[in-house]
C-alpha cells in the first residue's frame, strides 16, 4: 500500500531530498504542502507529515497544535526538522506529542530510517486485529475517507461468515478463531493476486472485513474467495460433519437442532466518482447488499451497481 507523506514546506529543497532517498521504492509517495495549504495535508489524511521549521511562515507551535486537534489526524506523526538546536525549544514541541525534532544539519541515514520505522509501526500498531493482523476500523475509516476525497472510482466488498455461532457453540472458540485467521487469508490472498498494490483489507471485527480494490474485476474476486472458502474451510470440521453437510447443536432448551455448514456471503458496493459523500452512507448500502447475499443458503455474493 502507498504511503502519501506530506512535507510542509514553502521551499522545495527538501522534496527533492526526499524523493532522491526514496527513489527506489514506490511505496513512498512525498508531496510539498505549502503553509497556507495546510488544510489539504489534512483533509487527505497522510501516512506521516514532515514539517521544515525553518521554510514555514506560521508559529510551529500553533501549527502542531492545529494538526493534532484535527480528528482524523489525531494520531498521524510529525516530524519536525530544524536548525533550532535550544532543548527548551525542541522539548516544548515533542510536548505536543510530535514524535521527532530533527537538528540540522541532516544526517540523510538518520531522517530514512526514522521514516521508514516510523511509518512501519504505524502501520503495525494502528488499531491493527490482534487475531488477523489487519487494520481494524480507524484505518478503514481513513482509507474510505481517502478514497472518496481522491475523487476516484473504487469498490467496497464486505466478507461475513453465515453459521458461525453455531460452529463455535460446538467446536468452541479456539477452532472459531482459527477460522476467523482462515477468513482474513484467503480474502487477503485472493484480493492481492488481483490488486496488489492499490488494494486495502481490513477486519471490522469478529467474522465481519472489509476490502477495497479500484479498477479490478471484483466479481472474480468474489467467486475466487468463495470457490477457495468453500473448498477448504470442510478442513476445520470433523468427518462425519464435513460428509453430512450440516452440524448438530442443542439450544437453550437442550433441542437439538441443525444448521448448514459455515459459508461466507459477499455484499459489494461499486462506488463510482461522486456517488457517496461519506464512509456512512457506503456502510448504509454495504449492510444492504450483504444482507441480500446472505439470504440464499451457502457461500454467495451480491453486487450494488446502482448509479448516483
Amino acid at each position: 500500500m502507498v504511503q502519501e507523506i506530506y512535507i510542509i514546506d514553502d521551499d522545495t529543497k527538501k522534496l527533492k531530498m526526499l524523493k532522491e532517498i526514496f527513489k527506489n521504492e514506490k511505496e513512498y509517495n512525498f508531496k510539498r504542502v505549502k503553509t497556507q495549504d495546510i488544510e489539504i495535508a489534512l483533509k487527505n489524511i497522510p501516512s506521516l507529515i514532515i514539517i521544515n521549521e525553518d521554510s514555514i511562515d506560521k508559529d510551529i507551535i500553533e501549527l502542531c497544535k492545529r494538526i493534532r486537534e484535527d480528528d482524523d489526524n489525531s494520531i498521524t506523526p510529525i516530524v519536525v526538522i530544524g536548525e533550532n538546536s535550544n532543548k527548551e525549544h525542541r522539548i516544548s514541541i515533542l510536548k505536543l506529542c510530535v514524535e521527532y525534532y530533527i537538528v540540522k544539519p541532516i544526517d540523510i541515514d538518520y531522517l530514512y530510517y526514522t521514516i521508514k520505522n516510523i511509518v512501519r509501526l504505524m502501520y503495525t500498531n494502528r488499531r491493527v486485529s490482534p487475531l488477523t493482523g489487519l487494520p481494524g476500523n480507524v484505518q478503514i475509516q481513513t482509507e474510505i475517507k481517502k478514497r472518496l476525497l481522491k475523487k476516484e472510482p473504487f469498490a467496497i466488498l464486505y466478507f461475513d461468515l453465515d453459521n458461525f455461532k453455531s460452529y463455535n457453540d460446538l467446536y468452541g472458540f479456539a477452532k472459531g478463531d482459527e477460522i476467523i485467521k482462515f477468513t482474513a487469508r484467503t480474502i487477503v490472498r485472493n484480493i492481492h493476486a488481483s490488486d496488489p498494490e492499490s488494494s486495502f483489507i481490513g477486519h471490522i471485527g469478529g467474522d465481519d472485513f472489509i476490502a477495497l480494490v479500484s479498477g479490478v474485476d471484483y466479481e472474480q474476486i468474489c467467486k475466487n474467495v468463495i470457490r477457495e472458502f468453500d473448498e477448504k474451510v470442510l478442513e476445520y470440521f470433523t468427518k462425519e460433519d464435513a460428509l453430512r453437510g450440516y452440524v448438530e447443536v442443542a439450544n437453550r432448551r437442550g433441542i437439538i437442532e441443525q444448521f448448514p455448514l459455515t459459508s461466507i456471503s459477499i455484499g459489494v458496493v461499486d462506488a463510482e466518482i461522486g456517488r457517496f459523500k461519506n464512509a456512512l452512507e457506503i456502510g448504509e448500502v454495504g449492510a444492504q447488499v450483504k444482507h441480500i447475499a446472505k439470504t440464499t443458503v451457502g457461500s454467495s455474493y451480491a453486487i450494488d451497481r446502482r448509479h448516483k
